[in-house]
């Protein structure tokens, strides 16, 4: 495999189209129920999850908490953060996501986890997104949170991914069930 992101991500995708719907959702459930017995989604006060694409771990068997937040894409480059107030709180934005209504949350500091998406990591915890750089610009602001990266198992890749001196690291990737 190169050495270019670019490259990483097209193989990352190749991988995907090899599994099917159903498949990948039988490993999210695998995937969600490890993320739900985890020490710190337990004592958690505040996590931030997201709302997933067709292709991502499916998180919504989550949001079952009352102290949830997630993101909202407010621009090609940016998004916030908003509470999640039940199914009934959310709407089609961004990429056909369902997205927050609830209000605007900026106090980052309070947040506890966060579980975070990605194309790929790799063994040492480094997260490799689809490319627009919304989690790039949301993670430095995270400083308190636990972040763990979830990931299919075809999507963790040994023995590390291109970085940037400016990616930040997980503190933990989810990628199996056992």
């Amino acid at each position: 495999m190169g050495d270019s992101k670019k490259e990483w991500r097209a193989e990352i995708r190749r991988r995907k189209n090899s599994y099917s719907k159903e498949q990948l959702a039988e490993m999210s459930s695998l995937l969600t129920q490890r993320i739900a017995l985890h020490p710190h989604f337990q004592e958690a006060r505040l996590v931030l999850l997201y709302h997933a694409l067709p292709d991502e771990v499916d998180t919504a068997s989550l949001f079952h908490r009352p102290d949830i937040l997630l993101p909202k894409v407010t621009g090609p480059s940016s998004m916030e953060l908003r509470r999640y107030e039940g199914a009934g709180s959310l709407e089609p934005g961004a990429f056909g996501i369902l997205e927050p209504t609830g209000p605007i949350f900026t106090d980052y500091d309070r947040i506890d986890l966060a579980i975070v998406p990605g194309m790929a990591f790799d063994t040492e915890g480094n997260r490799l997104g689809r490319g627009k750089g919304y989690y790039d610009r949301m993670l430095p602001l995270l400083k308190h949170a636990y972040k763990i990266g979830v990931c299919f198992p075809f999507q963790h890749i040994t023995p590390s991914l291109p970085t940037t001196p400016t990616d930040v690291r997980m503190d933990e990737v989810i990628y199996d069930w056992e």
